[in-house]
Protein backbone atom coordinates (compact mmCIF):
# COMPACT_ATOMS: atom_id res chain seq x y z
CA UNK A 1 0.00 0.00 0.00
CA UNK A 2 1.46 3.24 -0.82
CA UNK A 3 1.54 5.76 2.26
CA UNK A 4 0.52 9.69 1.48
CA UNK A 5 2.31 12.99 3.20
CA UNK A 6 1.25 16.29 4.12
CA UNK A 7 4.33 18.49 3.99
CA UNK A 8 5.56 20.92 6.51
CA UNK A 9 6.73 21.37 10.09
CA UNK A 10 4.15 22.48 12.97
CA UNK A 11 1.74 23.38 9.92
CA UNK A 12 -2.35 22.82 11.04
CA UNK A 13 -3.10 19.65 8.85
CA UNK A 14 -6.46 18.54 8.06
CA UNK A 15 -7.14 14.96 6.33
CA UNK A 16 -9.86 12.40 6.32
CA UNK A 17 -9.97 8.81 5.07
CA UNK A 18 -14.07 8.96 4.55
CA UNK A 19 -15.22 11.86 2.64
CA UNK A 20 -17.18 14.11 4.94
CA UNK A 21 -15.61 12.67 8.01
CA UNK A 22 -14.64 16.26 8.71
CA UNK A 23 -16.67 18.46 10.27
CA UNK A 24 -16.35 21.98 8.72
CA UNK A 25 -17.22 25.79 10.25
CA UNK A 26 -16.81 24.22 14.15
CA UNK A 27 -15.17 21.51 15.90
CA UNK A 28 -17.82 20.03 18.27
CA UNK A 29 -21.06 19.47 15.99
CA UNK A 30 -24.08 18.25 18.00
CA UNK A 31 -23.84 14.76 15.89
CA UNK A 32 -20.33 13.39 13.63
CA UNK A 33 -21.07 12.54 10.52
CA UNK A 34 -20.73 9.01 10.40
CA UNK A 35 -21.87 8.53 13.95
CA UNK A 36 -18.56 9.40 14.79
CA UNK A 37 -16.96 11.30 18.27
CA UNK A 38 -15.13 14.20 18.37
CA UNK A 39 -12.45 14.68 20.78
CA UNK A 40 -9.61 16.89 21.16
CA UNK A 41 -5.81 15.74 22.08
CA UNK A 42 -3.79 18.36 23.26
CA UNK A 43 -0.24 18.47 23.47
CA UNK A 44 0.61 21.95 25.15
CA UNK A 45 -1.68 23.95 28.47
CA UNK A 46 -5.06 25.43 26.89
CA UNK A 47 -3.35 28.99 27.90
CA UNK A 48 -0.19 28.26 26.07
CA UNK A 49 0.94 31.74 23.37
CA UNK A 50 -0.19 30.43 19.95
CA UNK A 51 2.87 29.18 18.66
CA UNK A 52 3.31 27.07 21.20
CA UNK A 53 -0.22 26.04 21.17
CA UNK A 54 -1.10 22.64 20.65
CA UNK A 55 -4.13 20.45 19.56
CA UNK A 56 -5.36 18.20 17.37
CA UNK A 57 -9.02 17.78 16.88
CA UNK A 58 -9.72 13.75 16.39
CA UNK A 59 -13.04 12.25 14.83
CA UNK A 60 -13.06 8.46 15.79
CA UNK A 61 -15.64 5.70 16.19
CA UNK A 62 -15.09 5.12 20.10
CA UNK A 63 -13.72 8.07 22.44
CA UNK A 64 -10.59 7.30 24.00
CA UNK A 65 -12.60 6.93 27.42
CA UNK A 66 -13.33 3.36 25.75
CA UNK A 67 -9.95 2.94 24.97
CA UNK A 68 -9.13 2.09 28.70
CA UNK A 69 -10.11 -0.37 30.89
CA UNK A 70 -8.84 -1.23 34.62
CA UNK A 71 -5.25 -0.96 34.25
CA UNK A 72 -2.86 -3.35 36.18
CA UNK A 73 0.65 -2.64 36.45
CA UNK A 74 3.42 -4.31 34.54
CA UNK A 75 7.02 -5.17 34.72
CA UNK A 76 9.82 -3.64 32.33
CA UNK A 77 13.19 -4.05 33.53
CA UNK A 78 15.30 -2.53 30.88
CA UNK A 79 13.20 0.72 29.86
CA UNK A 80 14.53 3.39 32.76
CA UNK A 81 13.06 6.72 33.88
CA UNK A 82 14.84 9.74 34.93
CA UNK A 83 15.40 10.41 37.65
CA UNK A 84 17.42 6.99 37.74
CA UNK A 85 20.49 6.19 39.78
CA UNK A 86 20.74 2.77 39.12
CA UNK A 87 23.52 0.86 41.44
CA UNK A 88 26.36 -0.46 39.23
CA UNK A 89 29.88 -0.54 39.79
CA UNK A 90 31.33 1.58 36.46
CA UNK A 91 33.16 4.43 37.44
CA UNK A 92 32.85 7.70 35.35
CA UNK A 93 34.76 7.76 31.79
CA UNK A 94 34.35 7.53 28.40
CA UNK A 95 32.47 5.03 27.39
CA UNK A 96 31.72 2.80 23.80
CA UNK A 97 29.15 0.25 22.96
CA UNK A 98 29.50 -2.10 20.48
CA UNK A 99 26.13 -2.81 18.18
CA UNK A 100 23.28 -4.75 20.36
CA UNK A 101 22.56 -8.54 18.92
CA UNK A 102 19.39 -8.93 17.11
CA UNK A 103 17.24 -10.88 19.35
CA UNK A 104 16.66 -14.99 19.18
CA UNK A 105 13.97 -15.29 20.37
CA UNK A 106 10.08 -13.55 19.14
CA UNK A 107 10.58 -9.86 20.46
CA UNK A 108 7.85 -6.93 19.56
CA UNK A 109 8.87 -3.20 19.83
CA UNK A 110 8.36 -2.23 23.13
CA UNK A 111 9.39 -5.45 24.91
CA UNK A 112 12.96 -5.07 22.80
CA UNK A 113 13.80 -1.11 24.21
CA UNK A 114 16.80 -0.67 25.93
CA UNK A 115 17.74 2.10 28.04
CA UNK A 116 21.29 3.11 28.09
CA UNK A 117 20.70 6.47 30.05
CA UNK A 118 18.36 8.74 31.89
CA UNK A 119 18.83 12.58 32.01
CA UNK A 120 16.88 14.86 34.67
CA UNK A 121 13.34 14.36 36.11
CA UNK A 122 10.27 13.02 34.39
CA UNK A 123 8.30 14.26 36.74
CA UNK A 124 9.23 17.80 36.34
CA UNK A 125 8.98 17.21 32.47
CA UNK A 126 12.79 18.15 31.90
CA UNK A 127 15.39 15.96 30.35
CA UNK A 128 15.39 12.59 28.22
CA UNK A 129 16.43 9.01 27.92
CA UNK A 130 18.29 7.17 25.36
CA UNK A 131 17.47 3.94 24.26
CA UNK A 132 18.41 1.39 21.90
CA UNK A 133 15.82 -1.05 20.65
CA UNK A 134 16.15 -4.64 18.50
CA UNK A 135 12.81 -7.04 17.57
CA UNK A 136 11.87 -9.10 15.43
CA UNK A 137 7.74 -9.21 15.81
CA UNK A 138 5.19 -7.14 14.70
CA UNK A 139 2.64 -5.55 17.37
CA UNK A 140 -0.39 -7.22 15.85
CA UNK A 141 -2.95 -6.10 18.87
CA UNK A 142 -0.87 -4.55 21.15
CA UNK A 143 -0.87 -0.98 21.40
CA UNK A 144 1.08 1.41 23.03
CA UNK A 145 1.67 5.62 24.26
CA UNK A 146 3.58 7.29 26.23
CA UNK A 147 2.54 9.98 28.39
CA UNK A 148 6.25 10.49 29.25
CA UNK A 149 7.56 12.56 26.40
CA UNK A 150 7.65 12.39 22.40
CA UNK A 151 9.97 9.51 21.10
CA UNK A 152 12.37 9.97 18.36
CA UNK A 153 12.91 7.18 16.56
CA UNK A 154 15.95 6.38 14.08
CA UNK A 155 16.35 3.15 13.09
CA UNK A 156 19.84 1.23 11.70
CA UNK A 157 18.70 -1.58 10.76
CA UNK A 158 15.60 -2.84 9.01
CA UNK A 159 12.40 -0.33 8.32
CA UNK A 160 10.17 0.45 10.90
CA UNK A 161 6.59 0.94 10.27
CA UNK A 162 4.73 2.59 12.47
CA UNK A 163 0.68 2.66 12.70
CA UNK A 164 -0.46 6.02 15.00
CA UNK A 165 -4.03 7.41 15.93
CA UNK A 166 -3.10 10.11 12.85
CA UNK A 167 -2.54 7.50 10.03
CA UNK A 168 0.70 5.29 9.28
CA UNK A 169 4.46 6.53 8.65
CA UNK A 170 7.13 4.38 7.74
CA UNK A 171 10.71 5.33 8.13
CA UNK A 172 13.83 3.43 6.79
CA UNK A 173 17.60 4.10 7.97
CA UNK A 174 18.56 7.63 7.19
CA UNK A 175 14.94 8.97 8.42
CA UNK A 176 13.48 9.43 11.76
CA UNK A 177 9.74 10.09 12.89
CA UNK A 178 9.15 11.79 15.80
CA UNK A 179 5.71 10.44 17.85
CA UNK A 180 4.16 13.04 20.15
CA UNK A 181 3.44 12.31 23.95
CA UNK A 182 0.17 10.50 24.42
CA UNK A 183 -0.16 9.10 20.84
CA UNK A 184 -1.26 5.52 20.82
CA UNK A 185 0.74 3.79 18.35
CA UNK A 186 1.59 -0.43 17.23
CA UNK A 187 4.86 -0.70 15.29
CA UNK A 188 6.05 -3.15 12.55
CA UNK A 189 9.31 -4.41 10.86
CA UNK A 190 8.56 -4.71 7.48
CA UNK A 191 11.88 -6.30 7.02
CA UNK A 192 11.33 -9.06 9.63
CA UNK A 193 13.74 -7.47 12.12
CA UNK A 194 14.85 -3.96 13.22
CA UNK A 195 17.04 -2.70 15.53
CA UNK A 196 17.73 1.13 15.84
CA UNK A 197 17.47 3.93 18.88
CA UNK A 198 15.52 6.23 20.42
CA UNK A 199 15.29 9.63 22.25
CA UNK A 200 12.83 9.81 25.08
CA UNK A 201 12.17 13.97 25.33
CA UNK A 202 10.42 14.57 28.57
CA UNK A 203 10.51 18.38 28.04
CA UNK A 204 9.12 20.75 25.60
CA UNK A 205 9.11 19.68 22.10
CA UNK A 206 11.13 18.83 19.72
CA UNK A 207 11.20 22.31 17.05
CA UNK A 208 13.39 23.62 14.25
CA UNK A 209 16.45 25.53 15.48
CA UNK A 210 16.59 29.25 14.66
CA UNK A 211 19.13 29.61 12.17
CA UNK A 212 20.70 33.13 13.35
CA UNK A 213 22.86 34.55 10.81
CA UNK A 214 22.44 31.43 8.36
CA UNK A 215 19.32 33.04 7.37
CA UNK A 216 16.23 31.42 5.97
CA UNK A 217 17.91 28.25 4.04
CA UNK A 218 19.62 25.63 4.70
CA UNK A 219 20.17 23.08 7.66
CA UNK A 220 16.20 20.98 8.08
CA UNK A 221 13.94 23.25 5.96
CA UNK A 222 10.07 23.01 6.96
CA UNK A 223 8.84 21.45 3.77
CA UNK A 224 10.95 18.40 3.90
CA UNK A 225 8.73 17.18 7.20
CA UNK A 226 6.07 14.73 6.11
CA UNK A 227 3.02 14.30 8.32
CA UNK A 228 1.18 11.05 7.38
CA UNK A 229 -2.88 11.30 6.10
CA UNK A 230 -5.42 9.32 8.34
CA UNK A 231 -5.50 6.39 8.20
CA UNK A 232 -7.82 3.56 10.73
CA UNK A 233 -8.36 0.11 11.90
CA UNK A 234 -12.19 -0.79 12.87
CA UNK A 235 -11.71 -4.30 14.15
CA UNK A 236 -13.16 -5.89 17.00
CA UNK A 237 -10.64 -8.50 18.89
CA UNK A 238 -9.15 -8.92 21.71
CA UNK A 239 -6.20 -5.96 22.73
CA UNK A 240 -3.92 -4.74 24.64
CA UNK A 241 -2.91 -1.17 25.39
CA UNK A 242 0.36 -0.53 27.18
CA UNK A 243 1.07 2.65 28.76
CA UNK A 244 4.21 4.75 30.30
CA UNK A 245 3.29 6.80 32.56
CA UNK A 246 5.67 8.40 35.31
CA UNK A 247 8.32 5.80 34.45
CA UNK A 248 5.61 2.90 35.21
CA UNK A 249 4.30 0.55 33.17
CA UNK A 250 0.84 -0.33 32.76
CA UNK A 251 -1.55 -2.65 30.71
CA UNK A 252 -5.38 -3.03 30.05
CA UNK A 253 -7.01 -5.36 27.55
CA UNK A 254 -9.34 -3.93 24.93
CA UNK A 255 -12.36 -5.49 22.58
CA UNK A 256 -11.52 -3.57 19.52
CA UNK A 257 -8.56 -1.55 18.20
CA UNK A 258 -7.84 1.97 19.54
CA UNK A 259 -6.61 3.04 16.12
CA UNK A 260 -10.22 4.13 15.13
CA UNK A 261 -9.82 7.78 14.01
CA UNK A 262 -11.35 8.97 10.80
CA UNK A 263 -10.45 12.25 10.38
CA UNK A 264 -8.13 14.88 12.33
CA UNK A 265 -7.40 18.50 11.87
CA UNK A 266 -4.81 20.52 14.08
CA UNK A 267 -1.08 20.72 14.75
CA UNK A 268 -0.25 18.20 17.60
CA UNK A 269 0.95 15.38 14.68
CA UNK A 270 3.80 12.70 14.39
CA UNK A 271 6.23 13.46 11.49
CA UNK A 272 8.83 11.62 9.68
CA UNK A 273 12.02 13.45 7.95
CA UNK A 274 14.30 12.46 5.51
CA UNK A 275 18.48 13.31 6.63
CA UNK A 276 19.25 12.92 3.35
CA UNK A 277 17.30 16.20 2.78
CA UNK A 278 19.48 18.38 5.56
CA UNK A 279 21.47 20.47 3.79
CA UNK A 280 24.67 20.94 5.70
CA UNK A 281 26.32 24.34 6.31
CA UNK A 282 30.25 24.29 7.40
CA UNK A 283 33.44 26.25 6.80
CA UNK A 284 34.84 27.15 3.49
CA UNK A 285 37.97 29.19 4.43
CA UNK A 286 39.60 27.76 7.68
CA UNK A 287 38.86 25.80 10.76
CA UNK A 288 35.87 23.27 12.05
CA UNK A 289 33.07 24.93 13.55
CA UNK A 290 30.90 23.81 16.68
CA UNK A 291 28.51 21.13 16.09
CA UNK A 292 25.77 23.02 16.99
CA UNK A 293 25.42 23.78 12.59
CA UNK A 294 24.23 20.47 12.42
CA UNK A 295 21.31 20.73 14.65
CA UNK A 296 18.16 18.97 13.30
CA UNK A 297 15.50 19.28 15.69
CA UNK A 298 15.95 20.94 18.92
CA UNK A 299 13.70 20.70 22.52
CA UNK A 300 14.55 24.07 23.97
CA UNK A 301 15.09 24.18 27.95
CA UNK A 302 13.97 26.80 30.04
CA UNK A 303 17.51 29.40 29.52
CA UNK A 304 17.77 30.78 26.07
CA UNK A 305 19.88 28.71 23.79
CA UNK A 306 20.21 25.88 26.36
CA UNK A 307 19.14 22.77 24.95
CA UNK A 308 17.00 19.92 27.16
CA UNK A 309 17.98 18.36 24.06
CA UNK A 310 19.27 18.74 20.60
CA UNK A 311 19.38 16.07 17.78
CA UNK A 312 22.61 16.43 15.75
CA UNK A 313 23.77 14.47 12.66
CA UNK A 314 27.09 14.01 10.76
CA UNK A 315 25.58 13.67 7.60
CA UNK A 316 28.03 12.97 4.36
CA UNK A 317 29.30 16.54 3.09
CA UNK A 318 32.45 18.55 1.28
CA UNK A 319 35.83 19.93 4.05
CA UNK A 320 37.48 22.32 2.42
CA UNK A 321 38.96 24.02 5.35
CA UNK A 322 42.58 25.25 4.77
CA UNK A 323 45.59 24.86 6.87
CA UNK A 324 43.00 23.55 9.46
CA UNK A 325 42.68 20.10 11.95
CA UNK A 326 39.04 19.30 10.03
CA UNK A 327 37.82 16.95 11.95
CA UNK A 328 35.99 17.92 15.67
CA UNK A 329 38.35 19.29 18.11
CA UNK A 330 39.54 17.77 21.56
CA UNK A 331 36.90 19.66 23.68
CA UNK A 332 35.33 19.01 27.07
CA UNK A 333 31.51 20.74 27.29
CA UNK A 334 28.76 21.35 29.48
CA UNK A 335 26.48 19.95 27.44
CA UNK A 336 26.39 15.66 27.69
CA UNK A 337 26.81 13.78 24.14
CA UNK A 338 24.80 10.56 23.43
CA UNK A 339 26.24 9.50 19.79
CA UNK A 340 25.91 6.69 17.47
CA UNK A 341 26.71 5.80 14.17
CA UNK A 342 23.57 4.25 11.26
CA UNK A 343 26.13 3.80 8.56
CA UNK A 344 29.51 4.37 7.65
CA UNK A 345 32.22 5.49 9.29
CA UNK A 346 32.44 8.60 11.78
CA UNK A 347 36.07 11.11 10.65
CA UNK A 348 37.01 11.39 14.19
CA UNK A 349 37.33 7.65 14.91
CA UNK A 350 39.08 5.32 12.53
CA UNK A 351 38.74 2.11 14.52
CA UNK A 352 35.58 0.69 17.34
CA UNK A 353 32.73 2.95 16.38
CA UNK A 354 30.43 1.13 13.84
CA UNK A 355 27.07 1.07 13.02
CA UNK A 356 24.64 0.30 15.64
CA UNK A 357 27.37 1.26 17.94
CA UNK A 358 27.00 3.70 20.97
CA UNK A 359 29.58 6.09 22.63
CA UNK A 360 28.71 8.52 25.90
CA UNK A 361 30.81 11.73 26.74
CA UNK A 362 29.42 13.06 29.97
CA UNK A 363 29.62 16.78 30.64
CA UNK A 364 32.96 17.83 31.46
CA UNK A 365 34.94 14.93 30.23
CA UNK A 366 37.38 15.11 27.38
CA UNK A 367 36.90 13.31 23.99
CA UNK A 368 37.69 14.20 20.48
CA UNK A 369 39.35 12.07 17.64
CA UNK A 370 41.17 8.88 18.17
CA UNK A 371 45.02 8.49 17.53
CA UNK A 372 44.58 7.29 14.40
CA UNK A 373 42.17 10.24 13.40
CA UNK A 374 44.44 12.59 14.32
CA UNK A 375 47.35 11.42 13.01
CA UNK A 376 45.61 11.20 9.50
CA UNK A 377 43.90 14.42 9.85
CA UNK A 378 47.53 16.14 10.98
CA UNK A 379 49.58 14.71 8.04
CA UNK A 380 47.14 13.93 5.24
CA UNK A 381 47.15 16.53 1.57
CA UNK A 382 44.73 19.68 2.60
CA UNK A 383 42.57 19.14 -0.70
CA UNK A 384 38.61 19.36 -1.12
CA UNK A 385 37.54 16.05 0.42
CA UNK A 386 34.46 14.81 0.39
CA UNK A 387 32.97 12.73 3.16
CA UNK A 388 30.84 9.69 1.74
CA UNK A 389 28.57 6.66 3.30
CA UNK A 390 28.33 8.08 6.70
CA UNK A 391 25.65 9.32 9.20
CA UNK A 392 26.25 9.62 12.22
CA UNK A 393 24.11 11.34 15.06
CA UNK A 394 23.99 12.90 18.42
CA UNK A 395 21.34 13.19 21.13
CA UNK A 396 22.52 16.16 23.42
CA UNK A 397 21.20 17.35 26.69
CA UNK A 398 22.42 20.07 28.81
CA UNK A 399 22.07 17.24 31.97
CA UNK A 400 24.19 14.74 32.77
CA UNK A 401 23.16 11.55 31.62
CA UNK A 402 23.36 8.68 33.84
CA UNK A 403 24.01 5.23 32.95
CA UNK A 404 21.93 2.46 33.47
CA UNK A 405 22.70 -1.31 35.16
CA UNK A 406 22.05 -2.96 31.52
CA UNK A 407 23.85 -0.20 29.85
CA UNK A 408 27.22 -0.79 32.46
CA UNK A 409 26.85 -4.63 32.77
CA UNK A 410 26.52 -5.02 28.87
CA UNK A 411 28.71 -7.25 27.52
CA UNK A 412 28.90 -5.44 24.10
CA UNK A 413 30.75 -2.57 26.44
CA UNK A 414 34.26 -1.81 24.88
CA UNK A 415 36.49 -2.05 28.12
CA UNK A 416 39.37 -0.34 26.11
CA UNK A 417 37.37 2.37 24.65
CA UNK A 418 39.73 4.93 26.56
CA UNK A 419 42.75 3.06 24.72
CA UNK A 420 41.58 4.56 21.19
CA UNK A 421 43.86 7.63 22.86
CA UNK A 422 46.75 5.78 24.33
CA UNK A 423 48.69 6.58 21.33
CA UNK A 424 48.61 10.28 21.29
CA UNK A 425 52.53 11.15 21.64
CA UNK A 426 54.06 14.20 23.31
CA UNK A 427 55.68 16.29 20.55
CA UNK A 428 56.61 19.36 22.26
CA UNK A 429 60.35 20.26 22.22
CA UNK A 430 60.80 23.53 22.91
CA UNK A 431 60.79 25.01 19.24
CA UNK A 432 58.08 26.57 17.35
CA UNK A 433 57.78 23.66 14.72
CA UNK A 434 57.27 20.99 17.35
CA UNK A 435 58.65 17.59 16.77
CA UNK A 436 56.35 16.01 14.19
CA UNK A 437 58.50 13.28 12.99
CA UNK A 438 57.55 10.50 11.41
CA UNK A 439 59.04 7.97 14.81
CA UNK A 440 56.21 10.35 17.29
CA UNK A 441 53.59 10.15 14.65
CA UNK A 442 53.26 6.62 14.12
Amino acid sequence: MALHYMPGFGNDFETESLPGALPQGQNSPQRCAYGLYAEQLSGSPFTAPRGTNERSWLYRIRPSVKHSGRFSPVKREHWKTAPNLDDHELPIGQLRWDPAPMPTEPVNFIDGIRTMTTAGDVHGQIGMAAHIYAFNRDMEDDYFFNADGEMLLLPEKGKLNIFTEMGIIEIEPSEVCVIPRGMMIKVSAPDGEARGYICENYGAKFALPDRGPIGANCLANPRDFKTPVAAFEDKEVPCRLHVKWCGKFYQTTLDHSPLDVIAWHGNYAPYKYDLRTFSPVGAILFDHPDPSIFTVLTAPSGEQGTANVDFVIFPPRWLVAEHSFRPPWYHRNIMSEFMGLVYGQYDAKEEGFVPGGVSLHNMMLPHGPDTKGFNKASTTELKPQRLENTLAFMFETRFPQHLTRFAADAPYLQENYADCWSGLRKRFDGTPEGDWSEEVMK
